[in-house]
């Protein structure tokens, strides 16, 4: 499984939220989001949303806490990575 998620250090709407991902496949990561309850309109292309509160929930689940550095670079070797156009947001 591999599922990773960042720290909770982007804010939106006045609230914190981390990214969720999976460097193996968006199934997976599909899967896991809908076992721990977040919602699909929270997927993004290419990762989760994942408010501030649900991290710890995601953790515990099974996601690998890494720096967001880290989360980005494993989501790219994957073949994952949805390139930001112009538009998007960063989130």
């Amino acid at each position: 499984m591999g599922l990773l998620v960042d720290a909770a250090i982007w804010p939106l709407g006045g609230r914190m939220f981390c990214h969720l991902v999976s460097d193996e496949s968006l199934e997976e990561l599909h899967l896991f989001a809908s076992r721990i309850g977040l919602p699909r309109r929270a997927f993004h292309g290419d990762h989760y949303d994942l408010p501030a509160e649900w991290r710890a929930r995601a953790i515990e689940a099974g996601a690998e806490p890494v720096d967001p550095r880290v989360l980005v670079r494993r989501l790219r070797d994957a073949g994952l990575r949805r390139p930001i156009r112009r538009g998007d947001t960063a989130s």
